[in-house]
Formats: C-alpha cells, sequence, structure tokens
C-alpha cells in the first residue's frame, strides 16, 4: 500500500488537511485489513494504537517528506 502512495509524491504540495487525511486513510486500511477483537463477547475496531503495535511502521506522511528531501 504505501509504495503505491508514496511513488508520486515528490510533486505534491501537501497542507496540514492533506497529511490527516492520509493519516487517517492509512490508519483505515490498516484497520480493515487488520481486522476487530473480540473482548467480553463484543466485537470492536481496534484502536489506532493496536495499529502501531501490530505494524509498527504507520506514519506515511513521514515516509512522503523523507522521500522529498
Amino acid at each position: 500500500m504505501k509504495p503505491a502512495v508514496v511513488c508520486g509524491s515528490e510533486k505534491w504540495s501537501m497542507t496540514e488537511i492533506d497529511m490527516n487525511r492520509l493519516g487517517t486513510w492509512e490508519r483505515e486500511i490498516l484497520s480493515r485489513m487488520y481486522g476487530s477483537v473480540v473482548e467480553q463477547r463484543m466485537w470492536r475496531i481496534k484502536s489506532n494504537q493496536e495499529l502501531w503495535w501490530i505494524h509498527k511502521d504507520l506514519d506515511i506522511v513521514a515516509d512522503i517528506k523523507n522521500e522529498k528531501l
């Protein structure tokens, strides 16, 4: 997922809104990939902290900024 997004990002001029949207999009995709969990017989979505713990590389905005340098 990340290489496809970062590939053409050198030409983008990103605003704060764009950075927030990219972060939200990344967490949404990861949430769908890793699914939900059952706690006390109830389903819930994994938190951002849990997604970070599983994936360990959750900052697409930082990757895009590093590519521009």
